[in-house]
């Protein structure tokens, strides 16, 4: 039985539909991508989960068994928002709050300094929170929402605030807790880290599922309409080929080619050797933004 299993959830607001019928499920050793635009229902479904509000209709499972009080030790949340009291010293509310999850003072105590430590800030722990930078705060907060241990965390937007530095190092500590077996269902409006950090995604739109499914299978089932050419000189010609849609010289020097279908690459590159020393030559698979704008922008009045 998989830890965390959504079955067909539906939430109404009077008569506002804000979740209509999605389902995932997401194993252990998991991060789980949630996509969506704003107001596509992916708070709503995250709060669901958290049992902050109840389905409607279908029902959610956690490791085989619906909600109970009990599953909040069980369960860790990182909010968009930021929900720490800004007054209170970080050591003193984190402790505070691991103990309402149902950890001992010395078990919180030695969880949070070694989350200090994880994520080089062991000096904020006497700091108050609004003394911090906003980076600082999103490190704070993500430890206020991993320092019980919990097997299933929720994030939301993980790295907003961060820079690409702190940025890396939290992806980084998301990893880990991955492969030491925490169900992660994970939300962002970057789809970067979506590709580098999940296997399996669901992309809601306007309170429904539009694609759901592995990565990689989603992939192939739009076509590769890119091509990327670097040459060592310069290539004449390329816009006349068949297949070419249109190309453009990147600031690189390198040339990128819009294509009807992959068949046309063939041609590209015979073509791109006959003039200049190749040096790469790529098909590109759609990225997921490119899959995101066509799902959701084709479907948006």
């Amino acid at each position: 039985m998989k830890p965390l299993i959504v079955e067909h959830i539906v939430k109404q607001y009077g008569e506002k539909t804000a979740v209509n019928g999605i389902s995932f499920e997401v194993d252990r050793g998991e991060i789980y991508g949630l996509l969506g635009a704003n107001g596509a229902g992916k708070t709503t479904t995250m709060r669901m989960v958290l049992g902050l509000i109840y389905p409607d209709e279908g029902r959610i499972l956690y490791d085989g068994k619906t909600y109970t009080k009990q599953q909040l030790k069980t369960l860790g949340y990182l909010p968009e928002e930021r929900g720490l009291y800004a007054k209170v010293k970080v050591g003193e509310q984190l402790i505070y709050l691991a103990r309402l999850r149902g950890m001992s003072r010395r078990d919180a105590e030695d969880s949070l300094r070694k989350w200090l430590e994880r994520l080089e800030v062991p000096e904020h722990y006497d700091k108050r929170v609004e003394e911090l930078s906003k980076g600082n705060q999103q490190k704070i907060q993500f430890i206020a929402s991993v320092i019980h241990k919990p097997n299933i965390i929720i994030m939301d937007e993980a790295f907003s605030g961060l820079d690409p530095v702190n940025a890396e190092l939290l992806k980084s500590v998301v990893k880990e807790l991955r492969d030491q077996g925490a169900t992660i269902l994970f939300s962002t409006h970057r789809m970067e880290h979506v590709e580098e950090l999940c296997r399996n995604i669901t992309i809601l739109h306007r309170s429904r599922p539009v694609i759901s499914g592995s990565l990689k299978s989603i992939k192939s089932q739009f076509p590769r309409e890119r091509v990327i050419l670097a040459v060592n000189g310069e290539v004449r010609g390329l816009e006349q080929l068949p297949g070419v849609a249109g190309c453009t010289r990147r600031e690189d020097g390198s040339y990128e080619i819009r294509i009807a279908d992959a068949a046309a690459g063939g041609g590209i590159l015979r073509h791109s050797m006959a003039q200049a020393e190749v040096t790469r030559f790529e098909i590109m698979e759609p990225t997921l933004n490119e899959i995101f704008i066509k799902t959701v922008g084709e479907r948006h009045e």
